[in-house]
């Protein structure tokens, strides 16, 4: 039988390192913050807060949430998010998706301060990482795939690794993390060319497609550790990931569950990302 990943217990080790260093930084009289700002009555998104208002509780921080009018324009997302990353008392900013109609995410996002963007919003944090250069976050969701990948002692030097999905958010930021612990990595999407056959290539096998169970024991190598990032909604309030968990039961070596995987370490790496970034924020690394 496969190893089901237990994403919970990953989670808490990270809230466990998190919270040491926020008490730390308590006794020094900062207490590390993290801003959501909230455009939209989405019921997943007021889900996807509450976790992460529970993530800061349980890390140590404070977790303020800004509530704009339901259909705020770009202009206005934008100076809240400038607004909030002029703020000297806030160190991590997410701004929350969906956005209102004809508001693109990497537009307002380009107003968060680098060095507050713990959710890789910013364009210019994709850059950096991309570029290999120090002081960026990646997304949480795409550093939380490689902290469950280190957590299960995974290896990835020249091990081969297929993401499939190419999102700013979670595909194209994962592989750019892979390829930084020297994997080799394809990039799969909609378009892809008998893309069963190229998934089975994976040692490493990352769905992030946003399909309910697409990925099928056609598309696994025996041996294979998936990660599943997908969160699909069903008809009677449950969710499922992008792979069928019960086609890839024998076949992989390890798979993280839907719920119950990515999910807790998202919010978990979140805070870390944040109390990472109230540390240097008051204490900038020497250059």
């Amino acid at each position: 039988m496969s190893h089901l990943i237990d994403g919970k217990a990953i989670a808490a080790a990270v809230t466990e390192r998190t919270a040491k260093s926020a008490a730390l930084l308590r006794e020094r009289g900062i207490v590390p913050t993290l801003a959501v700002v909230v455009a939209t009555d989405d019921e997943g998104a007021a889900w996807y807060v509450r976790s992460i208002e529970r993530a800061a509780a349980r890390a140590a921080a404070d977790c303020q949430v800004h509530k704009l009018r339901l259909q705020a324009s770009g202009p206005e997302i934008a100076a809240k998010l400038e607004e909030l990353s002029g703020d000297a008392d806030v160190h991590g900013i997410v701004c929350q998706t969906p956005l209102p109609e004809g508001v693109a995410l990497a537009d307002v996002g380009a107003n968060i301060n680098v060095d507050k963007d713990v959710d890789g919003a910013n364009p210019g944090s994709l850059g950096r990482l991309a570029a290999g250069l120090p002081g960026a976050f990646a997304p949480a969701t795409a550093a939380a795939v490689m902290e469950i990948l280190g957590q299960e002692h995974v290896p990835l030097r020249g091990q081969r690794a297929v993401v499939i999905g190419r999102s700013n958010v979670v595909g194209k930021p994962v592989a750019l993390l892979l390829l930084a612990e020297h994997a080799t990595v394809t990039i799969c999407h909609s378009r892809t060319r008998d893309l069963p056959a190229v998934a089975r290539e994976a040692d490493v096998l990352v769905a992030a497609i946003g399909r309910p169970k697409m990925i099928t024991a056609d598309y696994l190598a025996p041996g294979a550790v998936v990660i599943d990032v997908g969160i699909n909604p069903t008809d009677d309030g449950g969710m499922v990931g992008d792979v069928d968990t019960e086609a890839a039961a024998g076949i992989a070596a390890a798979i993280t569950p839907v719920p119950g995987g990515v999910g807790p370490v998202t919010t978990a790496v979140l805070m870390d990302h944040t109390v990472h970034a109230a540390r240097c924020l008051v204490a900038p690394p020497s250059p």
